[in-house]
């Protein structure tokens, strides 16, 4: 019985959050165009910021090490503790890979 009602009631409180996000989102960028905020705030919510396109290729990494974890579980028919170790290693693994290229993106981002 309280899985009927805790399955909805999760799925309102995530479609809220994401407009909430969504909507946050649309009036910064309208106060960031009619100049109501200063150059520093401008320049953290501004397309061009360096790591943005990075940050898709991070999750990428993560989810792909999830993935692999599970991948590899499933065939060797591992314990669950270990998939789930596993799982952690490969997304660590995953965010080590995304900070040493974002460091290389923001040295030659100096560069220019």
């Amino acid at each position: 019985m309280q899985g009927e009602i805790l399955v909805p009631v999760a799925f309102l409180f995530a479609m809220v959050a994401i407009i909430k996000i969504i909507s946050d989102n649309r009036l910064r960028q309208k106060a960031i165009d009619k100049g109501l905020v200063d150059e520093k705030t401008k320049h953290l919510f501004s397309n061009n910021f360096v790591l943005q396109p990075l940050s898709s290729f991070k999750w990428g990494l993560i989810l792909v090490g999830i993935g692999a974890a599970l991948f590899i579980g499933n065939i060797s028919d591992l314990h669950e503790e270990l998939v789930f170790g596993l799982m952690f290693i490969f997304a660590g693994a995953g965010l080590l890979i995304y900070y040493y290229l974002a460091n290389q993106e923001l040295k030659k981002a100096r560069e220019k």
